[in-house]
């Protein structure tokens, strides 16, 4: 068969598999999803109302013909930017397929459905609740991600490395603590489906309908066949993860981050393995 249909070949199959199991295991996420999520996140990451780990991923691709500078991202590869909401289970929740790599996390964030969605209080988030055993003032559910992105009241980064004291070293070891598992499910995809260790041999429309392929079939794995043992290996595989650029940070997300680290200090809110 020559190249162009196989690559037609390759582009039926996999619209067909994401087609056939989006719906199933990619669901536009309930209310109730969001709080069995953020049960997640508090039991196995000890980050309560944390609905989600947020990070980017770079695929590499080969050159698309004509691109200029559109898809060389910072590490000086081509690539499409694959960009997700992750839970504790290494499962997507949504996901972002398909910015040029020469794009910052946040400025993909915030274009994206899914940003638009959460700064819209379109994702039926639950309302703010009281943190574990606080009397405080309630505390927004949010997302957490790495510097790439920028401080929002929906969204948590970490503090800036310089000149940390107790409070913020603990709030940083707790915010990495949930973020791992977006990096390990990057990971997990990365391993299982070897297509993402070299570049990808097709135009970018192609590259973006082979990862949304992947994406519902590792969730399909992830919700129906992994084991304890596989899951008890996660955490070697290496980070599929990718810091991009710095994002500002806005009030309403310092007073919310401020919010969490307090807690975090306090007696009723402290986790003695952050030392």
């Amino acid at each position: 068969m020559g190249t162009s249909t196989i690559a037609g070949v390759v582009r039926a199959t996999c619209s067909a598999i994401w087609m056939r199991l989006k719906a199933s295991v990619l669901p536009h996420p309930t209310r109730q999803q969001w709080l069995d999520i953020a049960q997640g996140f508090l039991e196995r990451a000890q980050f309560p109302n944390c609905i989600g780990a947020l990070d980017g991923k770079h695929i590499r691709v080969k050159k698309p013909p004509n691109s200029g500078s559109q898809y060389y991202n910072y590490k000086q590869f081509f690539s499409v930017v694959f960009l997700a909401l992750a839970d504790t289970n290494y499962r997507f929740i949504i996901v972002d397929i398909g910015s040029y790599g020469s794009t910052a996390d946040a400025r993909i964030f915030r274009a994206s459905r899914m940003g638009r969605w959460l700064q819209s209080n379109q994702l039926d988030v639950p309302q703010p609740a009281n943190l574990p055993g606080s009397t405080g003032p309630p505390a927004p559910y949010v997302v957490v991600g790495d510097e790439g992105f920028a401080l929002s009241s929906q969204l948590m980064r970490p503090f800036p490395r310089r000149g940390l004291d107790a409070k913020r070293r603990t709030f940083n070891y707790r915010l990495s603590r949930a973020r791992r598992f977006v990096e390990c499910a990057f990971g997990i995809l990365a391993h299982k489906w070897r297509v993402f260790l070299s570049p990808i041999q097709l135009a970018p429309q192609n590259v973006n309908v082979v990862i949304k392929a992947c994406v519902v079939l590792h969730n399909y794995v992830r919700t129906y066949e992994a084991t304890p043992d596989e899951d008890a290996q996660v955490e070697s595989l290496p980070s599929g993860s990718d810091t991009i650029q710095l994002g500002r940070s806005g009030l309403a997300g310092l007073r919310v981050r401020e919010l969490y680290a307090d807690y975090f200090l306090s007696p009723i809110g402290s986790f003695p393995s952050h030392q």
